[in-house]
C-alpha cells in the first residue's frame, strides 16, 4: 500500500484537537466548523481533504469560484527537478510520495490519477554550454543525497529520450520523480472527496473580515454570513497577504505574474516535461523584472503548454505580447519542430511570491486561531499534498513529520500596524 494510503488511515477522534479551539461568541452555535479554509485552489482544496479526513468539520470559502485563482492558470508541475536541497525540497519529497499514493487510490470506477490525469512522464532538464551542465551536475548530485532521481544524459544520448529536442545542448538530467497533473480536476477531485467527507464549500464569497474575541481569531465574516470556526486557514495564495492583514498580521506574499501559451493538438511529440537549467535560477532569482526561460510540455490532450515568464507587476492582467514573443521563440530554439506550430491560446497568473521563496506554514503566534498554508509561488500544485499534510498534523496536535520552524509565518517581522 502507498505511503499516502496507509497514512491517512490513522485512526482519529473528532475531539477537539489541541490547536483548534471552538469561539468564544454570541454567534457560535453547535455547527460551528473546526475549520474555515479561506481558498478553494489546489492548496485550500488539499487541505480541506485532509482535515476533513482526519476528523475535523471544515468549511471552504472562496471569493470567486474553484480554482478561479492561480491554479486555474497553472501548467501542472509536480516537480523535484527544480528544488535546491533544503526545507522546500524536504516538503516536495514528502509531497511526491503524497500524490504517488493518492494517484492509485479507487474514485469513482477509476482512480483519482487516471480523473486528474497524473502523468508519471518525468522530468528532462538540459543545458546548452559547459558551465551551466556542470551546476546542474552540482545540482543533481546534492539532489540524490537526499533520495531525488537524477540521471545524467550526455548531449549525444539527449535525442533517445526527446527526439525533436535542438542538438544544441551539451547535455542534461533526467528525473524520473517529476509528474504533471491537470490542476483544475485535481482540485475540484479534492474538493468532492472533502465534501463526501462532511465539508462545505461556498464559492463567490469573498471574505472581509476575520471575527475576534478573548484574543484570538475565532472565524471569518465574509459578505453574506459570519462563520465562526475553531481555526482559520489562509490559502488565499496570490491573496494570501490581505486576509493576514484583517488580523493584524505581516505576511509579505506579491504577485508573480507568468504567462504560458498553448498549441494547438499535436501528435505525440514532447515526452518529458523539458527545460533549461536556467529555469532553475529565474525560479530562486529575488528580481521583479522579467526573465523567460524555455519550458516545454505535452498534455494528454495533445496541446503543448510553453512557458516560463516571471515578473512582479501587481495584479496587472494585461497581455503583454512581447512576453509572449520571448515564450515561443525560446520554445522554438529548443524544440525547433514547434516552428510552424499555431498556438491557439495564452493565458496568465499571478504565483504567490514569497521573498525568502519558502511557503508560509502552520500556526501564528502573533494572531492566534489563525493558520497559513501559502507563498509557495510556482510550486503550490506540487507542494499542495504534503502542506494539507503539515498543517492538519498541526491542526490536530501530531507533531509534523517536517519541522515547520523554516516555513513559520512570523519569520518577516512586525504586525502591520493598526
Amino acid at each position: 500500500m502507498s505511503h499516502y494510503n496507509s497514512a491517512s488511515k490513522r485512526s482519529h477522534s473528532r475531539r477537539r484537537p489541541d490547536e483548534v479551539h471552538m469561539p468564544d461568541s454570541a454567534t457560535a452555535t453547535a455547527t460551528a466548523p473546526d475549520l474555515v479554509v479561506v481558498g478553494a485552489g489546489i492548496v485550500g482544496a488539499a487541505c480541506a481533504h485532509q482535515a476533513s479526513r482526519a476528523g475535523l468539520s471544515v468549511t471552504v470559502v472562496d471569493s470567486g469560484p474553484i480554482t478561479g485563482g492561480t491554479t486555474g492558470a497553472g501548467e501542472g508541475n509536480i516537480l523535484l527537478s527544480d528544488k535546491e536541497p533544503g526545507p522546500e525540497l524536504d516538503l516536495a519529497l514528502l509531497s511526491n510520495r503524497q500524490w504517488r499514493g493518492l494517484a492509485e487510490m479507487p474514485l469513482d470506477g477509476s482512480t483519482f490519477g487516471r480523473l486528474v490525469e497524473l502523468e508519471t512522464k518525468g522530468g528532462l532538464v538540459v543545458a546548452t554550454g559547459p558551465a551551466a551542465l556542470a551546476g546542474l551536475t552540482r545540482l543533481a548530485a546534492r539532489q540524490r543525497r537526499l533520495g531525488v532521481e537524477a540521471v545524467a544524459v550526455p548531449g549525444d544520448r539527449l535525442r533517445e529520450f526527446e527526439p525533436h529536442l535542438t542538438e544544441d545542448v551539451a547535455g542534461g538530467y533526467r528525473y524520473p520523480q517529476d509528474m504533471q497533473v491537470q490542476p483544475m480536476l485535481a482540485a475540484a477531485h479534492l474538493l468532492r472527496l472533502a465534501r463526501r467527507a462532511g465539508a462545505t464549500v461556498l464559492t463567490h464569497e469573498p471574505v472581509t473580515g476575520l471575527l475576534r474575541g478573548a484574543g484570538r481569531v475565532t472565524g471569518v465574516r465574509t459578505v453574506r454570513r459570519d462563520i465562526p470556526a475553531g481555526a482559520v486557514l489562509n490559502a488565499a495564495g496570490s491573496w494570501a497577504g490581505e486576509i493576514a492583514a484583517l488580523a493584524g498580521v505581516r505576511v509579505p506574499i506579491a504577485p508573480r505574474r507568468g504567462f504560458v501559451l498553448v498549441t494547438e493538438p499535436l501528435p505525440p511529440l514532447i515526452r518529458h516535461k523539458v527545460y533549461l537549467a536556467d529555469y532553475i535560477a529565474d525560479v530562486a532569482s529575488d528580481s521583479a523584472a522579467l526573465q523567460t526561460s524555455a519550458v516545454v510540455e505535452g498534455t494528454g490532450a495533445g496541446t503543448v503548454l510553453i512557458g516560463a515568464s516571471r515578473e512582479r507587476v501587481g495584479f496587472d492582467r494585461a497581455i503583454s505580447l512581447p512576453v509572449l514573443r520571448q515564450l515561443a521563440a525560446g520554445a522554438v530554439r529548443l524544440f525547433p519542430v514547434l516552428r510552424d506550430v499555431a498556438v491557439i491560446r495564452a493565458y496568465r497568473g499571478f504565483r504567490p511570491y514569497c521573498p525568502d521563496h519558502l511557503p508560509v506554514l502552520g500556526p501564528d503566534p502573533r494572531a492566534p486561531g489563525l493558520h497559513h498554508a501559502c507563498g509557495h509561488e510556482g510550486a503550490g500544485i506540487g507542494l499542495s499534498l504534503g502542506t494539507a499534510r503539515l498543517v492538519t498534523q498541526s491542526l490536530t496536535g501530531e507533531p509534523p513529520e517536517i519541522d515547520l520552524h523554516p516555513f513559520r509565518p512570523d519569520r518577516f517581522g512586525p504586525e502591520v500596524p493598526q
